[in-house]
């Protein structure tokens, strides 16, 4: 598994959109991440739709540790809800928080990284700081803290797990916009008398897209973990909203009796990962610039 704290190389510039298009579809790893990741967004997006036979809320306690059947494909759990609805429900709800998560630390983290490459001195000093500081706490340990002081939603609990990957996102712009900052075009453009947010949005912005979405996908796999481990922990998603980690701790003491309430939960989490993962893997093999398909 990649290490969320991994950075990317930095890709080459412009035009070669279609080109990464088919590496990416001549990359085994990154098909195959993108057919998993697209089908567990379709059953996410199917339990939020409400098509499904059953509610991952409504309890049948005459139907409960049913096994795998045509009514209940996942079978029923102690409370007698569907297995199937609340795993569906459960990875609607991972993936909502993750992807906030993501989205806010790659906005700030990458706005930052820009900010403290490209203007350096005492903005670079302040922004590395902080990262430094935060790089110091372990990531779930981290998250454990904001979320055990933070009111229990969705959204506070995307909000410190975002807390988490803004200085990975940090690091990893950081690091190419100083590199930028010192190439022709961007001298030419100061020189010019182009504004440094002219030049940010124009030219270092762009070159490093490729990179930032590399490390989207990769924080993505991390944040996914990350939210099933609050959960595990009871501090994630409040019930009775369905969640990956409260489910497989509901299911411990079931795992002898009604091993599918545990094995459902459990294979979604190691899939979305997974998927995330080999995603990750096949775009970097696309954007980086050391790969042969992409030269």
């Amino acid at each position: 598994m990649t290490d969320p704290t991994q950075t990317a190389a930095l890709p080459p510039g412009g035009g070669r959109t279609a080109q990464r298009i088919r590496a990416l579809v001549h990359s085994p790893s990154g098909v195959a991440g993108l057919v998993i990741v697209l089908a567990l967004a379709l059953l996410a997006l199917v339990s939020a739709a409400g098509v499904l036979p059953h509610d991952a809320i409504t309890q049948d306690p005459p139907a409960r540790l049913q096994g795998p059947s045509a009514a209940h494909w996942f079978g029923t759990d102690q409370f007698g809800r569907d297995v199937f609805a609340r795993t569906a429900a459960a990875v609607s709800n991972s993936m909502l928080i993750s992807i906030t998560a993501v989205a806010l630390a790659t906005v700030v983290g990458t706005v930052s990284g820009i900010a403290a490459g490209f203007y350096r001195r005492l903005p670079d000093a302040i922004i590395s700081g902080v990262t430094n500081v935060l790089f110091a706490f372990p990531p779930l340990l981290l998250a454990l803290s904001l979320a055990s002081v933070l009111s229990r939603n969705w959204f506070t609990i995307a909000a410190a797990i975002a807390l988490v990957y803004v200085p990975i996102f940090i690091r990893v712009t950081r690091g190419p916009v100083l590199s930028l900052r010192e190439v022709d075009y961007v001298r030419a453009a100061t020189a010019t008398g182009q504004s440094r947010l002219a030049i940010m949005a124009r030219h270092v912005l762009p070159n490093i897209m490729p990179i930032v979405i590399v490390q989207v996908t990769l924080s993505l796999s991390w944040a996914v973990l990350t939210e099933a481990s609050l959960s595990f922990l009871g501090l994630g998603t409040p019930a009775p909203a369905a969640s990956l980690g409260s489910m497989i701790l509901d299911a411990r003491t079931l795992v002898q009796i009604a091993p599918w309430t545990m094995l459902a939960p459990g294979a979604l989490v190691v899939a979305l990962v997974v998927g995330l993962n080999l995603l990750g893997d096949g775009l970097r093999d696309v954007l980086d610039p050391r790969s042969g398909d992409t030269k």
